[in-house]
C-alpha cells in the first residue's frame, strides 16, 4: 500500500505547472537539499551490446558510455559543484555505464545496487511492465526514491530507462540517455518536481 500511495502521489504531482519549473529556480531549490535525482545513464555506444545474462565484471560484454555521454555527465557534475548543490549518497546500477555516469555526476564514491540494475536485462528494445514481471524492479526504485537523503543534501540514483518507467509510469519510457527526474522527498512522500534533459543542466552555468 505504501508503494501504491507513493506512486499515486507522483502521478498527481506531475502536472504541467511543476514540469515548467525553470532550471535556475530548480538549482536554487536543490541547494536546500531534500531531493532525489534519478538519472538514466549517459549516452552510449550503440555498436556495443550487452551479453546475456549480464556480465558485470566484463567490460567487453557491456554497452559503454561514449564520449558524448561522458562529457555530458562531467558537465552536469561541474554544474552541481559550481552551484554548491550538496550531494549526499550516490547509488548506481551494477552496469558500468551507470557507475561511470554516477561517478562523473556525483564526484564521490558510488554504491552499486542490484535494485537499480537494468530490469530489461540489457536489451535496448525492452519495454516497461510496471504491473507485471518488472513490478519488483519498479518497487525497488520507488523504495530508493522515497528514502529521505541526509539532512541538507540530495541523493543521486543512476539507473536505466526501463526501471524508471517501471517505477514512475510508462509516460517516462521515452526518457533520453542522461535524462533525469528530480524528486522532492519529505517524510516518505515523493513528488516529481521536474523532468530534466541532460543539456538543460548546463544552460545557465
Amino acid at each position: 500500500m505504501r508503494y501504491f500511495l507513493a506512486t499515486l502521489l507522483l502521478v498527481l504531482c506531475s502536472g504541467p505547472g511543476l514540469s515548467q519549473t525553470d532550471v535556475p529556480h530548480l538549482l536554487g531549490n536543490l541547494k536546500a537539499g531534500g531531493h532525489v535525482i534519478v538519472f538514466r545513464h549517459g549516452a552510449t555506444d550503440e555498436s556495443q551490446k550487452d551479453a546475456y545474462p549480464l556480465k558485470f565484471d566484463d567490460m567487453s560484454a557491456q554497452r559503454q558510455l561514449n564520449e558524448k555521454g561522458r562529457d555530458a555527465a562531467r558537465q552536469i557534475g561541474e554544474t552541481l559543484s559550481n552551484r554548491g548543490i550538496p550531494i549526499g549518497s550516490v547509488y548506481a546500477s551494477r552496469l558500468n555505464r551507470a557507475v561511470e555516469t554516477a561517478k562523473l555526476i556525483g564526484r564521490k564514491d558510488v554504491a552499486p545496487s542490484d535494485a537499480l540494475t537494468d530490469s530489461g536485462a540489457g536489451s535496448p528494445s525492452s519495454m516497461a511492465n510496471p504491473t507485471g514481471t518488472n513490478a519488483r524492479a519498479g518497487k525497488a526504485l520507488r523504495e530508493f526514491a522515497s528514502t529521505s537523503p541526509p539532512a541538507g543534501t540530495n541523493n543521486i540514483l543512476v539507473t536505466h530507462k526501463t526501471n524508471i518507467a517501471d517505477a514512475f509510469g510508462k509516460e517516462y519510457s521515452d526518457i533520453e540517455e542522461g535524462g533525469a527526474l528530480v524528486l522532492h522527498v519529505e517524510k516518505g512522500n515523493v513528488s516529481v518536481v521536474r523532468r530534466v534533459a541532460p543539456q538543460e543542466w548546463t544552460v545557465s552555468r
